[in-house]
């Protein structure tokens, strides 16, 4: 067993599960979606980017740029909850919190297409 490729795997589908668990709910619903799983969901992604820096393969390449993508929705995500919170103070109404966990649905696809790809790299190598 590769000690690399289990914690390649483990960050991408760490990411994916943290992810989801933030989006999993009523959109608009702010209690469904703790600010504390946002910021493990922005870490762990930005984790995941760093593993997938040293794989020079054409599949290494499309990784990184969904964890690229993943990592910019999740931080606008923040930056909106910022936003919201601090800056205009409207507080966290049930539209700004769609538009949050519309963000951060968008990271879980990209996500997913990771996933997809790993599995798929994965099932293609021969012993």
């Amino acid at each position: 067993m590769n000690l690399e490729k289990v914690i390649f795997g483990f960050f991408i589908v760490l990411a994916l599960t943290l992810n989801f668990g933030f989006v999993y709910g009523e959109i608009d619903q702010p209690h469904h979606h703790p600010a504390l799983e946002l910021f493990a969901a922005i870490v762990v992604n930005m984790m995941a980017t760093g593993v997938k820096l040293g794989d020079r393969s054409q599949v290494g390449a499309v990784l990184l740029a969904t964890s690229l993508v993943a990592d910019l929705q999740l931080i606008a995500a923040a930056l909106v909850w910022t936003m919201a919170v601090h800056v205009t103070q409207t507080g966290m109404q049930p539209s700004v919190m769609a538009s949050i966990v519309s963000l951060a649905a968008g990271a879980v696809l990209a996500n997913i297409v990771s996933v997809v790809m790993l599995v798929m790299d994965t099932m293609m190598l021969r012993r």
